[in-house]
């Protein structure tokens, strides 16, 4: 007498188990793609550099980051811009200057170029 009442409960758990990941995959299905590429800095640059400007272009997300981590983020985007490379000097001394700014060597007298 307990075996059919037990089987039909697991059949209604079953089922009522599949209803709601058929209804979670149709949102995860349904909600907009996140792109998979990582933003980088794309606006020109100001005339006195900011904090949030060196942050920007050395690609760390916290404005009061570290030594190292700014030493880090300065090795890894000087080494894919460096002139010797052929990337840009004006490019490498943005960079050199976002690195002063972060580590609060920054001059007044802002990019040479």
């Amino acid at each position: 007498m307990a075996t059919p009442f037990l089987a039909g409960l697991a059949i209604a758990a079953a089922a009522l188990a599949g209803k709601y990941g058929v209804q979670a995959w149709q949102s995860f299905k349904a909600r907009p793609p996140k792109p998979r590429i990582r933003k980088f800095y794309d606006g020109g640059f100001q005339p006195k550099m900011t904090r949030k400007e060196a942050a920007l272009i050395l690609g760390i997300s916290r404005e009061n980051a570290g030594a190292e981590k700014v030493k880090e983020a300065h090795r890894r985007v000087m080494v894919a811009n460096h002139p010797d490379a052929g990337g840009s000097h004006y490019l490498a001394s943005k960079i050199n200057e976002a690195k002063d700014v972060m580590l609060g060597k920054t001059k007044d007298g802002g990019s040479a170029f």
